[in-house]
């Protein structure tokens, strides 16, 4: 078999494109980009709400905290360089009752010991000096926090990848894989390839890619929707920068927040309900082939015993303006039905183990001239960079490519 390709990369979002470009800079490999749609960046990157992430949400220590933090500076430096528009505005969490001062305790801790620069307390007066029309008891300052064009930033990534030599393919949905001695055949929409080793950053189909290529990813990828409203242009000045509730401790997502965009748009959500379809963006859209993936997992059942609950709180709200406005309204009193018209919405490609519990760090499986990376989950947007340069470390090393010595970085190259 004709060996064309060192790597190919399965998956044209941030993380597939971080890596292709961090492959490039550490490495001598030849490397492909492959993407089943016709852009990049076409799911969860492009339905990304573009915040930057501080890295105050997640536990000391794990790979999240840590690639998020290295991942944050490194991707400002980057839009810097590149002139990808970005801004580092901050947040403020607002806790809006008593009960909730102890998370925001906690956040804080957690935040201090993560490093994130600046972090500040907030009284009730001075939550209304950074955000007027926003009304708590207590809050916390993250100046850390900012907001991007992530389908941008992945095109920067993807000029960089073809500034080293790498090459893109889009409309190349994958179909099959075949091993043989010499190598590996991936079969995609554009044509049969011939590549020594994989990684699978397929996002949403990670799992499926695991198993064409052979491997046992030992979880399921179950979809949950985000919608979100969008402040009516009148009302934009309601918001000046990003505004969040203080987390529920006993659940995975962080409830219905404000976040300035950097077209200068507001955005209020998301909400969280199951998706039919692993791109489903909107509620009409089904896939009996995707509902039956979860409906015939047992860890779902063990995940919705554990959270039907609040599975029906968020389908209420998605049902429902005014119960999802109301969701806004302990943030902002003031605002109104009117104020908001119905947004977008996003996927979120959520790994779900066996014994129904949601796996929330990142998660990479290594097999015979492969890896696949099977949940990324946020801030895998703002470590996109980290995240690429941790997968291609271990490419390199599980897979025997030559390494780069001395290349300087690829988002300080004057570009072609």
């Amino acid at each position: 078999m004709e060996i064309t390709w060192d790597v190919a990369i399965v998956g044209g979002g941030i993380v597939g494109a971080a890596t292709a470009m961090a492959l490039g800079r550490h490495s001598k490999a030849s490397v492909l980009l492959i993407e089943a749609e016709k852009d990049l960046a076409s799911h969860q990157t492009g339905h990304n709400s573009g915040v930057i992430h501080s890295g105050l949400y997640y536990r000391h220590g794990s790979l999240k905290a840590s690639l998020c933090i290295t991942g944050r500076d490194e991707l400002y430096r980057f839009c810097s360089e590149r002139g990808v528009a970005h801004d580092p505005c901050g947040k403020i969490v607002v806790a809006t009752r008593e009960s909730e001062i102890p998370s925001l305790d906690e956040l804080e801790r957690r935040g201090r010991a993560n490093g994130i620069p600046g972090l500040r307390r907030l009284g009730s007066g001075q939550i209304a000096e950074i955000e007027p029309h926003c009304t708590g008891i207590e809050g916390l300052l993250v100046p850390a926090t900012g907001i991007v064009d992530y389908p941008a930033v992945t095109r920067a990534f993807a000029q960089v990848v073809s500034e080293q030599g790498g090459e893109i393919r889009t409309a190349a949905r994958l179909l099959a894989v075949g091993k043989e001695h010499a190598g590996i055949t991936l079969d995609t929409a554009a044509g049969t390839i011939h590549v020594r080793n994989i990684i699978n950053c397929a996002g949403l189909q990670s799992d499926r890619v695991a198993r064409l290529c052979g491997t046992d990813p030992g979880m399921r990828i179950v979809p949950f929707r985000g919608e979100y409203y969008v402040l009516r242009p009148a009302s934009r000045t309601l918001v000046r920068n990003l505004i969040y509730p203080v987390p529920d401790p006993r659940f995975p997502f962080l409830g219905v927040h404000f976040t300035r965009m950097i077209d200068g748009g507001v955005e209020a959500g998301p909400n969280a309900v199951l998706a039919f379809k692993r791109e489903g963006y909107r509620k009409r859209d089904v896939s009996l082939v995707d509902v039956a993936s979860w409906v015939l997992y047992p860890g779902f059942w063990r995940m919705a015993e554990r959270y039907w609950e609040m599975g029906m709180e968020e389908t209420w709200r998605s049902c429902v303006k005014s119960a999802f406005v109301g969701s806004m309204r302990e943030l902002i009193p003031e605002i109104t039905t009117a104020d908001v018209i119905r947004g977008g919405a996003g996927v979120r490609a959520q790994a779900l183990l066996p014994d129904g519990n949601l796996a929330d760090d990142f998660c990479m499986v290594q097999d015979r001239r492969m890896i696949h990376v099977l949940n990324a989950p946020s801030p895998a947007a703002t470590a996109s960079m980290a995240i690429g340069r941790t997968i291609a470390d271990l490419a390199i090393k599980s897979f025997s490519l030559a390494s780069r010595k001395d290349q300087p970085p690829a988002s300080s190259r004057s570009p072609a």
